[in-house]
């Protein structure tokens, strides 16, 4: 029996999170990159077969990304020089032509085996083969659903995105490599945990599959699920951690026989900070603040928003603002468009765009009350508030009781007074959400616009946040129960 150890590292939904920060009674310094590259650096001194991999969403979710629109994402992933990478639904968020001049930047390879060009090719190289200390290990890409919303306004781009359809993409590229000597295969997924078990299921054990590390749904693992015959894992979110499996191969049953797998925090004491990165990191960091260290405003306290499923209070004044500036009854506001936890109470540009990076426009429709009444209950449900599922935030005056037992819009009220199927009422709608509102809604944008609509109010959601909270001071807010599941 020929057989090899491999040491496999893994990050996923690293999420621009590139600084280091102090944390817990001692002060000790938690995560950034310059840390995590650090310990991946004594790793590959220490061991003498590395492979270093990321399962999506290099970019959103800092400043220094938002302002370089990923470009200084690339170059500081070139740095960390990783093995292999798959495509997250972030990577589209600066649009599909900008994320092929990103691909462009990569020292790396991107693989995707489940997004097409219609009519023609893969958009991605669908996997890639490396030969470690003379074992060749398959890498294939696999996205999530939600990558179409984001692409909703590009007809240019067809997917095989159902678990199904992955499942079969799989297959193809298994199947073609049979009579190859593939020792090791590993999907490379973002697609969230739960949804790495169901593909598990499906993926037929002669192709050979070992293993699946994923991305998306930011979940932290105690160890390794086994499903099929397959693990998977990953690493949680950002770079407080990075996943780390010492396993051993056979060469003749071109199996893992023996594996161990832990979830390493990075912390101060596991490696020194690679020096050279944190240079690197800090001059986009400088100019970064230059730019956006301006006071937008100060509220008169912390305001949170810690869980996109359930009404926050940031979220109650980001749909107040919108209500205000619109004359509209009903503001929606995505919950997933509010990156960050807390805002406040000093609120500089810089900490409002990394808390709603999001530009987009915001449009005014007219529609009845029963309308109102089917866009609730689709929101509300209990099977749409699974993490995954499209959530919004509403303003002040708009209460909807939703029974989960029942699975029914119990109440809904405008200022206190029921609200009738015949009415009319004006609803504010931010341009992806329209652009999804069949999925999102439960209407098309046709159904939208029958009453009267289609007015935009503005062209820049993000600018009318920021010039109101400009123009405002000491603002509250606060939980009031605009949302309740009963």
């Amino acid at each position: 029996m020929k057989t090899r150890k491999f040491t496999i590292l893994h990050s996923n939904d690293i999420h621009g999170d590139f600084l280091a920060e102090v944390r817990g009674e001692e002060g000790s310094l938690i995560g950034g990159l310059a840390l995590l590259s650090g310990y991946i650096n004594k790793v590959r001194r220490e061991e003498e077969n590395v492979l270093y991999v990321i399962a999506g969403d290099m970019v959103q979710g800092s400043m220094i990304d938002a302002e370089y629109k990923g470009i200084s994402t690339m170059e500081i992933m070139n740095y960390l020089a990783p093995d292999v990478v798959c495509l997250g639904n972030h990577e589209f968020d600066y649009g599909l032509p900008h994320l092929l001049f990103l691909e462009k930047m990569a020292h790396f390879p991107i693989v995707n085996a489940n997004l097409y060009i219609k009519g023609h090719n893969r958009l991605m190289k669908p996997y890639h083969i490396i030969n470690k200390a003379g074992f060749d290990i398959m890498f294939i890409g696999v996205i999530t659903e939600k990558i179409m919303d984001s692409l909703s306004k590009d007809h240019l781009i067809s997917s095989f995105v159902t678990l199904e359809e992955a499942s079969h993409e799989i297959g193809n590229i298994t199947g073609a490599y049979k009579n190859d000597d593939i020792d090791l295969t590993i999907l490379l997924t973002h697609i969230g945990f739960d949804s790495d078990i169901e593909l598990a299921k499906m993926l037929k054990p002669e192709w050979g599959i070992d293993m699946i590390i994923g991305g998306h749904s930011h979940t932290v693992l105690d160890k390794p699920a086994c499903i099929n015959n397959i693990l998977i894992a990953q690493a949680g979110v950002g770079s407080d951690q990075i996943g780390r499996f010492d396993i051993t191969v056979d060469d003749d049953t071109n199996s893992i026989v023996e594996y161990k797998w832990q979830l390493v925090p990075i912390k101060e004491g596991i490696a020194e900070p690679d020096k050279y990165l944190t240079e690197f990191i800090d001059s986009f960091k400088k100019k970064v603040d230059d730019k956006y260290g301006s006071i937008l405003t100060k509220f008169s306290f912390k305001l949170l928003h810690q869980q996109r499923e359930v009404e926050t209070a940031l979220g109650n004044l980001l749909a107040d603002i919108v209500a205000e500036v619109a004359e509209c009854d009903i503001a929606l506001v995505g919950s997933g468009a509010i990156r960050t936890k807390e805002l406040g109470p000093v609120v500089t540009l810089g900490d409002f765009r990394k808390c709603f990076p999001y530009d987009d426009t915001i449009t005014k429709f007219h529609i009845n009350g029963a309308q109102v009444k089917n866009i609730f209950s689709r929101f509300m449900r209990s099977e749409n508030r699974n993490g995954e599922g499209e959530c919004y935030q509403i303003n002040k005056g708009v209460r909807a009781v939703y029974n989960n037992k029942n699975n029914l819009l119990e109440s809904f009220e405008i200022n206190g007074v029921p609200i009738k199927d015949s009415d009319t009422f004006s609803i504010c709608i931010f341009g992806y959400h329209l652009a999804n509102c069949k999925e999102y809604l439960g209407m098309s944008e046709a159904e939208l616009k029958q009453m009267k609509g289609g007015k935009i109010i503005t062209t820049s959601g993000q600018g009318l946040f920021e010039e109101y909270l400009t123009q405002h001071q000491n603002m509250k807010s606060e939980v009031e129960g605009r949302l309740v599941y009963i």
